[in-house]
């Protein structure tokens, strides 16, 4: 886990994006390892500690393409 001290005005996603390199199955994690931050959302106060969980890797899909260019 990692400590992120937020600067003032930033955003759960944004620093989501920073950390994790995407926001897609990051921001509920972070607000459920930090109970009470969800209540400062959506512009962030500095100075407040934010504990960021090891998450796993996103997992990839399929495509499956129906049509094809000729």
């Amino acid at each position: 886990m990692a400590l992120y001290i937020t600067r003032q005005f930033d955003e759960i996603d944004e620093i989501c994006w920073r950390y994790y390199g995407r926001t897609e199955g990051t921001v509920e994690p972070v607000l459920e390892a930090n109970p009470g931050l969800s209540d400062m959302l959506p512009i962030l106060p500095g100075d407040v500690a934010i504990d960021l969980p090891e998450l796993p890797e996103p997992t990839t899909r399929n495509v499956l393409r129906i049509w094809t260019e000729a």
